[in-house]
């Protein structure tokens, strides 16, 4: 598979693996050993980048650690940090955060513990925490360079000023923010500071939640814990709006002989160098789809025909 590069020069395959949804989000934990022969077929296929995190259940990083503990050296590790707990407020679930120097030392040690490894690649301040200024939080990514525990850092979903003045400190080598066909903000700007300072762009939710793989439709039934059942982009009013959308994805695939997810993907891929998918998944047919993206070629006029048709399609685009 072709490589991409983080900002800090380290380089990873174009398409990594977002591991959520093994414990997180959609519904019961995925059998642990159908994960752990999932992730070394990744491995095989040419796949090196891994996104995982503490808030999806220490489990999550436990079974990563387990997965690549003999082959450590030929994956590339992602984890974050700042999110240290969640509740239920009025019904809502909140994010408690903490990026105090204390507690991201905290938070990296357990992390590396779980990972069974002596250094995180890639280690992403979560989400920001407002009672810490972001100089403070990259003087203990520098440290943590230094100590050799972490090789390089990151942010997700932070804003725009808040990003700027963390590189400044201690320069980013990526951001992580959700990005596809339904939801393009990020092409608003900051893919062009992104360009400017040298920083990679990882993209989350790069299907859309599976929303773009054309599997589900208005009258799907979500398992018990699968947060789709609860998301703006699956209510069926929604779904029907933005059916134009997933009629233009079928019908290049159609023309490609692909995929409706392996032709999402190679437009991200696309549209900026330094964008990298990390699409999840606990199938092996949809991990052999979701990579087999790389082999497929969008010619700038056929690029130009895609664009040009997403911006005559008014999606309706909401989250929850």
């Amino acid at each position: 598979m072709k490589q991409r590069q983080l900002g800090n020069g380290l380089s990873v395959s174009e398409i990594g693996l977002g591991c959520m949804g093994m414990d997180h989000a959609y519904g019961k934990p995925a059998p642990r050993e159908d994960m752990l022969k999932l992730l070394r077929h990744a491995v095989e296929l040419g796949c090196t980048f891994f996104d995982t995190a503490v808030v999806y259940g220490t489990a999550n990083e436990e079974l990563l650690g387990e997965a690549f503990s003999s082959i450590r050296d030929q994956v590339v590790l992602a984890t974050k940090f700042g999110i240290v707990g969640q509740r239920i407020v009025d019904g809502n679930l909140v994010n408690l955060l903490d990026s105090s120097p204390a507690s991201i030392r905290q938070q990296v040690e357990g992390s590396l513990l779980r990972l069974k490894t002596d250094h995180i690649d890639l280690y992403y301040q979560h989400r920001v925490d407002p009672n810490v200024e972001p100089e403070t939080v990259a003087e203990t990514m520098n440290a943590l360079m230094k100590e050799g525990k972490i090789l390089g850092w990151g942010l997700s979903n932070a804003p725009v000023d808040y990003m700027k003045r963390a590189h400044a400190v201690c320069p980013l080598a990526a951001v992580e923010n959700q990005y596809s066909m339904l939801w393009r903000e990020p092409e608003q700007g900051l893919f062009d500071l992104c360009a400017a300072m040298n920083i990679a762009f990882v993209a989350y939710s790069p299907l859309g939640n599976g929303f773009l793989s054309g599997r589900f439709t208005p009258d799907t039934v979500y398992g018990e814990g699968d947060f789709r059942s609860f998301m703006g982009r699956f209510k069926p009013e929604v779904m029907e709006h933005n059916q134009a959308l997933l009629n233009l994805i079928r019908a290049v695939a159609e023309q490609k002989r692909a995929t409706a997810a392996q032709i999402v993907l190679a437009w991200e891929l696309a549209q900026r160098p330094f964008v990298i998918p990390i699409p999840g998944t606990t199938s092996l047919q949809r991990l052999e789809e979701n990579l087999g993206a790389t082999l497929v070629e969008l010619s700038s006029d056929e690029l130009a025909a895609i664009n040009a048709a997403l911006a005559q399609i008014n999606v309706d685009e909401t989250h929850f």
